[in-house]
C-alpha cells in the first residue's frame, strides 16, 4: 500500500506568513535524539507531536516545569482564606451564636466549609490557569494546515521548530531538520480560512442565551408575586411523603397509632433503672406518708409505658367494665366537686382550694373509691400542674431530694457545664445570669410574647430556697415558657447540670482562697489588669464630663 501524493507545500512565497518548520520521523530514538540536538543547538520555543506519551521528552526538549501546580496552590489558599473569614465573620462578629455548645470561633466546625471551598477555588484555578497557559481559547491552529499532521495520531512523529525563537531562520531550520534524519520538512504557514463566526451559530447561541433566561425570570416573578395554584413538584415523593407525625391517626397499626408503642415489659439495654427518687427527684417515702394518691400516681407512671385517660387507646377502651372501675367512675362522678384543683409537681402551682377533713378520712379508708377527675389519674405527673391556677399562694409541700445523688467529682462538673453549654446558655447565659443569645435578641426585636428567663444567681434559687430536687424536676418537666429536657437529656446528665449550677452559684461568693494554689497568681494577675482597664475607663469618663460641663 502506497501514501497517496501529498500536496506541495505552501511556502513564503505564497504570501502567507510562516510559523514555524516541521519535520517527520519515523521512530521514537530519532526522534529523541533529534530533540536533544536541538535543545543543545540554543532552541528554546520547540515541539513534538507523537501518538502516544514518550517518557522522557520533555528533559529532551528542555521544557521547564509547569507553573499551573503553583496557580492551583495560590487558588485553593486563596479558597482556604476566603472561607475562614467569611465563617468567621458570621459567627463570630457579625451574629455571634452558640451552637451546640461549640465557640463562636471553632476551627474544627469550619473545616467542612474550607475544604469545599479550598477544592473548588483550586481547580478553578487549575481548569482556567490550563486554558491561559495553553493559549485557548483558539480556533484554529497552523499546524493543521498541513495535511500530513494527521499522523500525529496514527504512527509518525513530528518535530516542530516555532518561527517565534530568538534563533529562529527558516533555511537553518530546514538544513539542521535533515541533518538530524528528518523527512518531509516543510514550513508551517497561517491558516487563511475566514475567522469571522457564521451568523447562524451567531443567531443559535443568541437563541439559547435568550431561552435559557426563562427559568431564571419565572423563579424571580414566582418569588415576588402570589398565586392560588399549587406550586409545581417536580418530584412529588419529596413534597407528598407518607411519614406520619406522632400524635396522629393511622392505618398503619392496629390500634390507630402512627407510630409503634415500645414492647411492654422491654427496656434500652443498660437502662433497667427504677430508682423513683433518681428520675423524679422527690424522697418517695415521705411523699408515700403526706400523700399517697399522688405516690401511686409517680409509680404507676415510671413502671407503666402504656397510656391512660385521655390517651388511652381504643382497644383499652372497648375492655368491659368492671365492678371495681364502675364503683371508681360512680365516685369520681359524686366527689368531682370536692376535688380541689390541680397542684404543680415542682410547686409552682398548688392546689386552690383545701378539701375538708371528712373527705379526707375517706381518701384514707377507701383508696380505690378515691375522687380522681380524669385527666389528673391519666396524665404523669408532669401534667398536673396544665389546667388551675392557685387562687392565692400555697406552700410547696412536695418532700424534694435535698442532696443530689450523683457524687460530686471533678469529672461530674464537666460533664454538667458541657450539658449546660449546649442546652442552658443560649437562654440563660453561659454565665447563669438569664442574658443568653436569645433572651438578648428577644430583647433586640422587643418580642412580646417572650417571658425573660431566670437569674441563676437570684437567693429564690439557691439550694435552701430551691432544693436540688426541685430544680432537677424543673429541668426534666420545664417551666412556664421553658421545656422540658427529659427525652433529650439523660437522668444522669440533668443531674450533672444541677450540680454545675451549684458550683455557678457558689462561684459568685468564692474567695480567693477557694482557688487551687497553683491557678490563684494568674487570677491575681487578671484581677489586676481588670482594675487598671476599669480605672481607666473612669478617668476617661470623667475627662468626657469635665469637658462636657466646660
Amino acid at each position: 500500500m502506497t501514501d497517496k501524493p501529498s500536496p506541495a507545500p505552501e511556502t513564503i512565497a505564497d504570501g502567507k506568513a510562516v510559523h514555524g518548520v516541521v519535520a517527520e520521523f519515523t521512530d521514537v530514538d530519532s526522534l529523541l535524539a533529534a530533540c536533544r540536538r536541538v535543545r543543545d543547538a540554543g532552541y528554546t520555543k520547540a515541539d513534538a507531536f507523537t501518538p502516544f506519551p514518550v517518557h522522557g521528552i520533555d528533559s529532551a526538549l528542555g521544557i521547564k516545569p509547569t507553573v499551573l501546580p503553583w496557580i492551583a496552590l495560590a487558588a485553593g489558599l486563596t479558597g482556604t482564606c476566603i472561607a475562614l473569614t467569611m465563617q468567621i465573620w458570621m459567627n463570630g462578629i457579625d451574629y455571634p451564636y452558640i451552637i451546640s455548645g461549640k465557640p463562636f470561633i471553632s476551627l474544627p466546625a469550619f473545616i467542612p466549609v474550607t475544604f469545599e471551598l479550598t477544592i473548588l477555588l483550586a481547580s478553578f484555578g487549575t481548569f482556567f490557569g490550563m486554558w491561559a497557559l495553553n493559549g485557548l481559547p483558539r480556533f484554529s491552529n497552523p499546524m493543521f494546515t498541513s495535511p500530513r499532521f494527521d499522523r500525529a495520531t496514527d504512527d509518525t512523529f513530528f518535530l516542530f521548530l516555532d518561527a517565534k525563537d530568538s534563533r529562529f531562520d527558516e533555511a537553518g531550520a530546514k538544513n539542521l531538520l535533515a541533518d538530524l534524519g528528518g523527512e518531509f520538512i516543510e514550513p508551517v504557514v497561517e491558516d487563511n480560512s475566514s475567522k469571522v463566526i457564521p451568523k447562524g451559530l451567531l443567531i443559535a447561541l443568541a437563541t439559547v442565551i435568550a431561552l435559557s433566561m426563562i427559568p431564571a425570570l419565572i423563579v424571580g416573578r414566582m418569588r415576588v408575586t402570589k398565586s392560588s395554584s399549587p406550586r409545581f413538584h417536580i418530584f412529588p415523593d419529596m413534597d407528598f411523603s407518607p411519614a406520619k407525625d406522632a400524635q396522629v391517626t393511622s392505618t398503619l397499626f392496629a390500634d390507630g397509632r402512627a407510630n409503634r408503642s415500645d414492647v411492654p415489659g422491654t427496656v434500652a439495654r443498660g437502662a433497667l433503672d427504677w430508682d423513683l427518687d433518681f428520675h423524679t427527684g422527690i424522697d418517695m417515702e415521705k411523699l408515700a406518708s403526706i400523700d399517697a394518691p399522688r405516690a401511686e400516681r409517680l409509680v404507676a407512671m415510671m413502671q407503666s409505658d402504656q397510656p391512660t385517660g385521655s390517651d388511652e387507646p381504643a382497644a383499652a377502651a372497648e375492655k368491659p367494665a368492671t365492678e371495681e372501675t364502675a364503683t371508681e367512675e360512680t365516685a369520681t362522678e359524686e366527689t368531682a366537686d370536692e376535688k380541689p384543683a390541680v397542684e404543680e409537681v415542682d410547686g409552682e402551682k398548688a392546689e386552690a382550694t383545701e378539701p375538708d377533713a371528712k373527705a379526707e378520712e375517706s381518701k384514707e379508708e377507701e383508696p380505690k373509691q378515691e375522687a380522681k377527675p380524669k385527666a389528673e389519674t391519666a396524665a404523669p405527673e408532669k401534667l398536673e400542674s396544665a389546667t388551675a391556677e392557685p387562687t392565692e399562694p400555697a406552700t410547696d409541700k412536695t418532700p424534694w431530694l435535698s442532696e443530689n445523688p450523683l457524687e460530686l467529682t471533678s469529672a461530674v462538673l464537666e460533664r454538667g457545664q458541657q450539658q449546660f453549654g449546649i442546652y442552658c446558655s443560649v437562654c440563660h447565659g453561659m454565665n447563669g445570669t438569664g442574658n443568653g443569645l436569645v433572651n438578648r435578641r428577644a430583647q433586640q426585636i422587643l418580642a412580646t410574647t417572650w417571658t425573660p428567663p431566670s437569674n441563676l444567681h437570684e437567693s429564690t434559687l439557691f439550694e435552701d430556697a430551691y432544693p436540688d430536687g426541685k430544680l432537677f424536676s424543673t429541668i426534666t418537666n420545664g417551666i412556664r415558657k421553658m421545656p422540658g429536657y427529659a427525652s433529650q437529656i439523660q437522668a444522669k446528665d440533668r443531674w450533672a447540670v444541677v450540680a454545675y449550677v451549684r458550683a455557678l452559684q457558689a462561684s459568685r461568693n468564692g474567695s480567693l482562697e477557694d482557688v487551687p494554689a497553683s491557678q490563684r497568681e494568674k487570677l491575681k494577675k487578671q484581677q489586676i489588669d481588670v482594675k487598671a482597664k476599669l480605672k481607666k475607663i473612669a478617668e476617661a469618663e470623667a475627662a468626657d464630663a469635665e469637658k462636657a460641663s466646660s
